[in-house]
């Protein structure tokens, strides 16, 4: 802290007092030290203000986030891995962030500080969207970026809670965040109308993106910069925003992945065990731009807890608050695949956001609870045949690819994958969850 003092003194900083959690029973009172007044700005997008000149002047932070990107760590001095570094002292309440401007840091350390602390008041921290149906009904979105989470959950036709980070108390969902962080590569305006209409609102901020500086006009097809290009906004800014940002328990939980290797059924449905297995594993494919180093490509990938970066706890008690509160509340899960069909990437195609939203509809609705089932044979869970609004070629991954023999032998490889990761866990999971695995 000495040197970053040292390279502070005499410069201009901006400094915001807000909150992180919407449930005022658990909220953390945090301030955000930045040298960007662009990142003070994201800071009062993200999180939650202070209504009342009263509640600033009583205001006193609990943690305290200082973000220097013009500061590079000397890892010989300061005993950091690289320049780049995000360092987080329970101790001293502080979190300090050097040489990188993403302004995704700020946010994500601030989870990360919440990720340790709601667990241990009983309360599940989740990388997750929620929103809420016209009959009060909950739904969470667990997902790593790429998999759908924003996107799926800004549905017109439903109250949006928040879209990437929340807790779930024993009184139900809140929003730790006061706003959103959507990717918005190749936005179409089309398919997804709320998130598409904030980049044209005043206050958001769009970060990497390409635009004319003489005409201002924006390009969310242009990638020459990065594929990770990002949109912070108020959630207030999506027309059917929740205000309170909380909602009550949820009916569903949906599990997001994206199968690059398109084998996977666009949506099943899982036992409680079979839920946990998926969340801790955290399957998906990581897409190119939003990971340092990759090619065209996605990358098969395992994040326990759909976001291992965040989590301070071991996954097994994660895992067990999760179950505790899905038992309690007999909530449904689902599986669905966002990624690929007829054939792995470069051979299939993605499934169309069109038929991935039929689907949920049917679920959140309890219309897919009555539809006809089989039983995977890889990874055992219950697979739909029919979905009003689907084409048959999408229910049946097998079926829309050019060879049965082809499709079994990727799925076993990719079952074999899930089967390798998860041997880092079982220590700390139950026999119950271990089975609940795909048989090879």
């Amino acid at each position: 802290m000495t040197r970053i003092q040292g390279y502070l003194q005499g410069r201009d900083l901006f400094v915001q007092d807000c909150f992180a959690g919407a449930d005022e029973d658990y909220r953390l009172p945090i301030r955000i030290i930045s040298e960007k007044a662009w990142h003070s700005l994201f800071a009062r997008n993200m999180f939650i203000l202070p209504k009342t000149r009263e509640e600033y002047r009583r205001h006193i932070p609990e943690f305290t986030v200082i973000a220097v990107p013009g500061f590079k760590g000397m890892p010989q001095v300061d005993s950091t891995n690289t320049e780049t570094f995000i360092a987080v002292n329970f101790s001293q309440k502080l979190c300090v962030i050097g040489n990188t401007a993403y302004a995704g840091e700020i946010k994500k350390s601030v989870f990360t500080i919440l990720n340790y602390l709601l667990p241990l008041e009983g309360v599940m921290s989740m990388h997750s969207s929620a929103n809420i149906g016209p009959d009060g009904d909950s739904a969470i979105f667990f997902g790593l970026s790429g998999t759908g989470k924003t996107t799926l959950s800004a549905d017109p036709t439903r109250g949006l809670i928040g879209d990437d980070e929340h807790g779930w108390s024993d009184r139900g969902v809140f929003n730790i965040e006061g706003g959103c962080y959507a990717k918005v590569i190749r936005l179409s305006e089309t398919a997804e109308p709320e998130i598409y209409a904030t980049t044209k609102m005043f206050g958001t901020i769009l970060e990497n993106v390409v635009f004319d500086p003489i005409t201002r006009m924006i390009d969310l097809d242009d990638e020459s910069i990065t594929e990770n290009t990002r949109a912070s906004y108020p959630l207030e800014y999506i027309r059917n925003a929740v205000p309170s940002k909380m909602g009550g328990h949820p009916k569903n939980i949906i599990l997001l992945t994206c199968d690059a290797s398109g084998v996977m059924p666009p949506i099943a449905r899982l036992t409680t065990d079979q839920a946990l297995y998926q969340f801790i594993s955290g399957y998906t494919s990581k897409i190119a731009g939003t990971e340092v180093g990759l090619g065209k490509e996605p990358e098969m990938t395992f994040s326990t807890c759909f976001g291992a970066p965040f989590m301070v706890h071991h996954p097994s008690f994660y895992a067990d608050l999760l179950k505790r509160k899905i038992d309690r509340y007999q909530v449904n899960c689902w599986l669905v695949n966002t990624g690929w069909i007829g054939g792995a990437y470069g051979v299939g195609k993605r499934i169309s956001i069109k038929h991935t939203r039929a689907l949920l509809n049917a679920a959140l609705s309890g219309k897919l609870l009555h539809a006809k089932y089989v039983k995977d044979p890889v990874f055992g869970f219950e697979v739909p045949t029919t979905c009003d609004g689907v084409p048959a070629n999408v229910m049946d991954p097998a079926g829309s690819w050019h060879s049965k023999e082809a499709y079994m032998q990727k799925y076993h490889q990719l079952a074999q994958r899930f089967v390798d990761n998860f041997k880092k866990f079982e220590d700390g999971c139950t026999p119950e969850v271990i089975a609940a695995g795909p048989k090879i």
